[in-house]
């Protein structure tokens, strides 16, 4: 299979070895992986904040790239979200309506994709940690994606997982909310941050880099030597 992957905003510019880890995965299971250089952003920021009309104009020169693409695969529920979910409201009454809706059919999140797609659990990784998950809302509330990175964790060679109570709470960095409101943002991070303390855990993983951004920011600014890590990371230790 030829895997057009998606590399969000984030991993491309803060977080590439999540990317690097996504494309050797694929490619050890024997699939081809593509990358448009010419897509840049899904129009997320505008979108979630309103702006739907800048929104479209950005997704519009997304659409052409992913026309041809077998499955498009995201490391991020986030943005995986936007395409799956959003896209095809973005573009309802549009032109692009009909390609909006093709392309939601063949997008997949990097998790989901393995376990449902794929029936790939088991990648050998050995990653000989104790840690704790987060579910990113994006992934959780719009994608239904649970199961999946757990699954793939489960069969990590010496991980140990220990859910935290708050697994499903919001990290509180929401994009634009974290700068719009970031009282409130630091206070919903605080919460997430001590939950996954009280697991003694070692690492938080996550399939969203952008909440592991925004969680690392208030951990290390905490002085707490707990750090995180996207799931792609930890299934390519070998």
């Amino acid at each position: 299979m030829t895997v057009t992957l998606f590399i969000p905003c984030f991993v491309d510019a803060l977080f590439p070895r999540a990317g690097i880890s996504m494309v050797e995965i694929l490619e050890r299971l024997g699939h081809k992986v593509v990358f448009p250089e010419a897509i840049t952003c899904c129009g997320q920021p505008p979108f979630n904040s309103g702006y739907w009309d800048e929104a479209r104009t950005v997704a519009a020169k997304v659409l052409p790239q992913l026309a041809n693409a077998e499955a498009v695969v995201i490391g991020s529920g986030s943005c995986g979200a936007m395409l799956k979910v959003f896209y095809p409201q973005l573009f309802e009454n549009t032109p692009q309506a009909a390609l909006a809706k093709q392309i939601s059919g063949r997008t997949w999140e990097f998790s989901d994709f393995l376990v449902s797609q794929l029936g790939v659990t088991d990648l050998g990784a050995k990653f000989p940690h104790k840690v704790t998950f987060h579910d990113g809302c994006h992934g959780l509330r719009e994608l239904g994606i649970k199961k999946s990175p757990r699954a793939l964790l489960g069969k990590v060679n010496g991980l140990e997982l220990v859910e935290m109570s708050e697994a499903e709470t919001c990290c509180g960095f929401g994009g634009t909310f974290a700068a719009k409101f970031p009282m409130i943002s630091t206070a919903m991070g605080e919460v997430k941050c001590a939950s996954a303390v009280e697991t003694s855990a070692e690492y938080i993983v996550s399939n969203d880099s952008s909440c592991l951004m925004h969680i690392q920011g208030l951990l290390s600014r905490q002085g707490n030597p707990l750090k995180t890590i996207h799931l792609a990371e930890v299934l390519n230790q070998r």
